[in-house]
């Protein structure tokens, strides 16, 4: 599948200043899948893969002194194939399982720098509370679900991902209906790589539906990992909830009936360290960056990925599917989950604005640093005269250029009233460059 993360492991591979690299996301997003084709496509004696969560026996590989040669050369041993610094990429997979080879990994940067070496995991966080990281030495990349862009590269419409990538523009009705009618269906395939496979291969909702079903479970069986750290079923309770409170504040006492607020708390936390949840924060829009004003107990979530949020849900799916309007499935809180998914993209803090006066329900949905400024974000339908809560963000904060709301309508800008009317489809590049 072609993603995102293959021109950012280009751009590593040919960096003067390349450190190893470790790819961090939530389990079942493609991390494998990416660095393995990105090595036999890229490397001239392909690629060496030690998946150190399968063949645990090679742990004893990482017990010794730590020294690159000798680790070398047992892995060549192990692998029966040579390793070649400049034309060998070392890839070390479900590297949280041996907390030395995160350790290992300065030492390549030291005595070994012209070796590639890519390490890959979920739950580095847990891991990395171990061992004494090495700061400085090693490059981070993060890999999401994919984004509605690669769904469309997945199902062979390359020229509507070309359009969706593009700078937020007016299109043809044609077109734009179209988009939007692709847009729902990946609302209920969502971007976790199984389930758009599935989807690809048979045309059918029921079989990407199955996958997420198994990787939800799998993510329940992880929760055993994060013991004694917190309560399983808690975790469980947590990890539904949330995706049933997209758009709304977080409320630890609803989130799980029958725990303590801390009980619920360290579970919230914990999935947030998982990368399965993700906490979007008040923030105030006055300057950058953003987690400076960042709020501690005035807060949002979203889940890892849409589709797994609408069988979280257990949405009708007949129902939902059916509605008209992409802005009012599952009472809009798909359109939020979709921007904020595709936004953190871009996004390093994820924010959102609430009118911190007493008494006042004012609330923008997000906050998007865009060329260095500050743009409020909305997802919603509707003419402006009736964003009262962006209307008086823009009005306090002059200091954000333009507000975007995002909806089905067609492309329209409004100079006057500081507004972009931008249709959902063009989250990804809106998010990342503006409305031109």
């Amino acid at each position: 599948m072609k993603r995102f993360i293959n021109n950012a492991l280009q751009e590593w591979k040919a960096s003067s200043r390349r450190k190893p690299l470790i790819l961090r996301g939530p389990r079942q997003v493609g991390k494998t899948y990416s660095v393995v084709e990105f090595g036999r496509m890229n490397f001239e004696q392909g690629l060496a893969v030690v998946d150190l969560e399968r063949n645990r026996s090679w742990h004893r590989v990482f017990q010794g002194d730590l020294s690159p040669q000798q680790i070398l050369a047992d892995l060549e041993i192990l692998l029966n194939s040579r390793i070649v610094p400049g034309k060998t990429l070392l890839f070390l997979d479900e590297i949280q399982s041996c907390p030395r080879a995160i350790l290992a990994l300065r030492y390549f940067l030291e005595e070994c720098p012209e070796l590639h070496v890519v390490a890959a995991g979920s739950l580095l966080e847990f891991a990395l509370q171990d061992v004494s990281f090495p700061v400085g030495r090693v490059q981070f990349m993060e890999m999401n679900p994919m984004s509605f862009a690669e769904f469309l590269w997945a199902i062979r419409r390359e020229e509507a991902a070309k359009v969706v990538l593009s700078s937020p523009s007016a299109q043809p009705e044609a077109i734009h209906q179209l988009l939007l009618e692709e847009l729902r269906r990946y609302f209920f395939v969502g971007g976790m790589p199984e389930s758009v496979a599935a989807y690809a291969q048979t045309r059918s909702f029921q079989d990407s539906f199955w996958v997420q079903a198994e990787i939800a479970e799998a993510y329940r069986q992880d929760f055993s990992k994060y013991a004694p750290h917190a309560d399983k079923r808690c975790l469980d309770a947590v990890f539904s909830a949330v995706a049933r409170s997209v758009g709304q504040q977080i409320k630890f006492s609803r989130l799980a009936e029958g725990f303590s607020n801390p009980t619920i708390k360290k579970a919230f936390e914990l999935l947030c360290q998982a990368r399965v949840i993700r906490k979007v924060p008040a923030a105030n829009p006055s300057g950058l960056p953003l987690g400076v004003s960042a709020s501690l107990k005035k807060f949002k979530a979203l889940v890892v990925d849409i589709g797994l949020m609408q069988h979280l849900c257990a949405m009708p799916v007949d129902v939902e599917y059916a509605r008209s309007d992409l802005l009012s499935i599952y009472e809009g809180a798909m359109a939020e989950q979709f921007v904020g998914q595709e936004m953190a993209f871009s996004q390093d803090e994820l924010c959102y604005w609430a009118r911190e006066a007493r008494g006042s329900s004012a609330e923008v949905d997000y906050l998007a640093a865009v060329a260095g400024r500050i743009c409020p974000v909305e997802v919603k339908s509707g003419a402006a005269g009736r964003l009262r809560s962006l209307h008086l963000l823009l009005q306090t904060y002059p200091n954000c250029p333009e507000g975007l709301v995002f909806s089905t309508a067609p492309f329209l800008r409004l100079p006057e009233q500081r507004l972009a009317f931008i249709p959902l489809y063009y989250a990804y590049s809106a998010a990342g460059e503006g409305p031109s």
